[in-house]
C-alpha cells in the first residue's frame, strides 16, 4: 500500500496516535471536536492551564455557572463539576475510536488538583473520585510522576483504574514511572481486574528541556555550545523511548502481557515549539516511532497536517546518538539532569497557579450568577 499523502494519516500509519492536547465546551458545542476526530485525532489531553483558558473564553460555561450558583456550590466543587461534565462528553465523542483501537485510544485525560501532587493519599482519593464521576471507560485520570505521585500510580491502576502520568522530565523518574506502572498491573492481576482495558501513557514533556537548556547555551557563547542548540530535548526523549524498549523486553512485562496488558506507551508532551527559530513540526518530525502518543497544542497538530514530514521513523536507531549530546551538554557544565529536577518542580507550581486562576475565574463567574440579595 502507497503511503498517505496525509501528514496525519502518515504519523498513524507510523505507529504515532495523534492526540489533541486541548478541550473546551466550545470545541464540544460546535462539532469541533468531532471534526478534528474524523480528521485523525484518536485522544484528548487536558491540564489546569487549558481548563483556565476555556473558562477564560466567551459564555459557554454562563449556564452551568447559573446552575450551580443556584444550588449553592463552593468553587472546588464547582471546578469539579465542570470539568468532569467535559471530560465526559469528550468521551463520548471519542467512544467509537477506543471500541475501534481496542480499548488503547480514544482516551480523554483529565488531572487530579495540582495541589496534591506532593500528597500521595490525597492523589489516590481524588483519582478515584474524578474516575467515578466520569464513568467512562475510556477516560484517563492524570497523576504526576513527582515521588509522591509514584505509589499513588501503582495503587490507582491496581484498582483497575487508567492512569496517564505526567509531569516526566528525567530518565531516571521514567525508569520509576514504568517499575511504578508494572506494579499496579501485578496488583490489578492479583485483585481479580481484566488487564485488558486498564491504560497507561507516560506523558515525557519535551519541548519545556529546550526552553531551559537553550538559554543556558546561549550563555556559554561558544561554537561548541551552539552546535548543542535545540538537541536537548529530542535526545533526552530518544533516550526515554529506549529504556521503554528495555523494559518492554523483560521476563516481568513478558508475564504482563501475557495476562492481557498492553505497554504503558510514551508519549510526548509539550510539543508546541517556543522558539521560532525552529521548525513548527520539530517536535513532532523528531520522535516519530511505533507504539508512542503525540498530544499537541491545535496550531502544531494544524502545522503538521499542512506540512509534516513523511512519516519515517526518526528514532530507532538514535540512542547512542542521543547519549552523546547528553554527554556533550555535560561536557560545557550544563547537567540535565539538574534540569530536569528544576523543570518537574517548575511544572507543579505552574499546575497550581493555573488551577488557582481556575478557581478565581469560577468563584468570579458563581459571584456574578448569585442575586445581591444572597451573596
Amino acid at each position: 500500500m502507497a503511503p498517505s499523502s496525509n501528514p496525519l494519516e502518515r504519523l498513524a500509519e507510523a505507529g504515532v496516535a495523534v492526540w489533541l492536547d486541548d478541550l473546551s465546551r466550545e470545541r464540544l458545542r460546535t462539532g469541533n471536536l468531532a471534526d478534528l476526530v474524523a480528521r485523525g485525532v484518536v485522544g484528548v489531553t487536558t491540564n489546569p492551564t487549558i481548563f483556565a483558558s476555556a473558562l477564560a473564553k466567551g459564555d459557554a460555561y454562563d449556564e452551568q455557572l447559573r446552575e450551580l450558583a443556584a444550588d449553592g456550590v463552593d468553587v472546588d466543587e464547582a471546578v469539579f463539576r465542570i470539568t468532569t461534565d467535559d471530560v465526559r462528553d469528550a468521551a463520548d465523542v471519542l467512544r467509537p475510536v477506543y471500541d475501534r483501537t481496542d480499548t488503547q485510544d480514544g482516551r480523554v485525560s483529565i488531572e487530579v488538583d495540582p495541589r496534591l501532587a506532593r500528597d500521595t493519599a490525597g492523589t489516590i482519593e481524588s483519582a478515584k473520585r474524578l474516575w467515578a464521576t466520569v464513568d467512562r471507560p475510556n477516560v484517563f485520570i492524570k497523576i504526576p510522576a513527582t515521588v509522591e505521585g509514584l505509589p499513588a500510580i501503582t495503587a490507582v491502576l491496581a484498582e483497575g483504574i487508567s492512569v496517564n502520568v505526567t509531569l516526566i522530565f528525567s530518565i531516571e523518574r521514567y525508569g520509576a514511572v514504568l517499575d511504578a506502572f508494572q506494579s499496579g498491573l501485578e496488583q490489578a492481576k492479583e485483585n481479580g481486574h481484566d488487564l485488558g482495558p486498564i491504560a497507561s501513557v507516560a506523558s515525557f514533556f519535551v519541548s519545556r528541556v529546550d526552553t531551559a537548556i537553550d538559554p543556558k547555551i546561549d550563555a556559554l557563547d561558544t561554537p561548541e555550545a551552539a552546535a548543542l542548540r535545540g538537541t536537548a530535548a529530542i535526545a533526552n526523549a530518544r533516550l526515554a523511548y529506549g529504556l521503554f524498549l528495555e523494559v518492554t523486553d523483560t521476563e516481568r512485562w513478558r508475564a504482563l502481557a501475557a495476562a492481557g496488558a498492553h505497554p504503558q506507551r510514551p508519549l510526548w508532551a509539550s510539543t508546541g515549539v517556543k522558539d521560532k527559530a525552529y521548525p513548527d513540526t520539530l517536535y513532532v518530525d523528531e520522535l516519530v516511532v511505533a507504539d508512542t502518543v503525540n498530544t499537541m497544542p491545535e496550531a502544531t497538530l494544524e502545522a503538521v497536517a499542512d506540512h509534516g514530514g513523511d512519516g519515517s521513523d526518526t528514532v530507532t536507531g538514535t540512542q547512542d546518538a542521543a547519549a552523546s549530546v547528553i554527554e556533550r551538554l555535560r561536557g560545557i557544565g550544563i547537567d540535565i539532569d539538574d534540569v530536569t529536577t528544576h523543570l518537574e518542580d517548575e511544572g507543579v507550581s505552574k499546575f497550581i497557579d493555573s488551577w488557582k486562576q481556575l478557581l478565581d475565574k469560577v468563584d468570579e463567574g458563581l459571584r456574578a450568577a448569585t442575586p445581591a440579595d444572597a451573596r
